[in-house]
């Protein structure tokens, strides 16, 4: 089972677009296992196949911190058919990204965040037409306000792309609200990577946006794009991809916020 998930564990990606691209590369394996379940440990929830812990591409027992996740995981598993397909298994992954790539190196993944503070979508408006202006003021002004009031972040807006320096205030602020939990960490930094904005993935974190919101507030130059001019079949598909990966790290975020905001 090992290496199914191997071409992803190899670069400790947490762009979830670069681990389909990778695991899409190896051919699918049978299904060799009846049933998945899960056992709790010490340290968390275990992911077990057919009674056997299962193994992560470097080795380590495959596992979460929290049974919400844990019974997510071995649903992944459970659904496969008689191929096993990565692409179907985005929380599966997310572990695998988690254990092999953020635990001992949370303040780099944190860093690696932390640098869209400087060029945050949110902050590159549109000049034209008036109604895609409006459009973006009232799926992004709300966040860039909730950053100001909540996280005493005021940020810099422009038109087009020439970049706009970035108060240092701002993005020390913002950064220092960033969670130093590996999971709730790395689910924040796909969302990042998806949407391109670490403001709507801190303020999805947070609970200031709900995760459709978000999704909206990052396609909508694009979905003004469709209106104008239809929808690519291949940008669908991709789009639809990320839509998956930023459905479970959405999740994961929620279910492991909670968990720690209990303990």
């Amino acid at each position: 089972m090992r290496d199914l998930f191997e071409d992803v564990a190899a670069n400790a990606s947490l762009d979830p677009q670069e681990a389909v691209r990778q695991t899409s590369r190896a051919p699918q394996r049978k299904r060799f296992y009846k049933s998945a379940a899960i056992e709790e440990t010490d340290d968390g929830f275990a992911i077990l196949l057919d009674g056997k812990p299962v193994r992560t591409p470097t080795g380590e027992p495959l596992a979460a911190p929290t049974r919400e996740i844990a019974q997510a995981i071995e649903e992944e598993w459970n659904a496969q058919g008689e191929l096993i397909d990565p692409m179907t298994m985005p929380l599966t992954r997310l572990a695998n990204s988690v254990i092999a790539g953020v635990v001992g190196r949370v303040d780099a993944v944190r860093a690696d965040v932390a640098k869209y503070f400087e060029t945050d979508l949110l902050f590159y408006r549109a000049a034209h037409p008036e109604a895609l202006v409006a459009r973006e003021g009232e799926h992004w002004d709300p966040v860039l306000f909730w950053a100001t009031d909540a996280l005493g972040a005021r940020f810099m807006l422009a038109e087009g792309i020439v970049h706009v320096r970035q108060p240092e205030t701002a993005v020390a602020a913002a950064t220092a609200a960033l969670p130093d939990d590996p999971w709730l960490i790395a689910a924040l930094h796909i969302v990042t990577t998806i949407t391109g904005s670490a403001l709507l993935a801190l303020a999805l974190s947070r609970g200031a946006r709900t995760a459709d919101e978000v999704w909206a507030a990052a396609h909508v130059d694009e979905d003004w794009n469709i209106a104008q001019w239809g929808a690519d079949a291949e940008v669908m598909a991709r789009r639809n991809v990320r839509l998956r990966d930023f459905n479970a790290a959405a999740f994961v975020l929620a279910a492991q916020g909670a968990s720690s905001a209990r303990s």
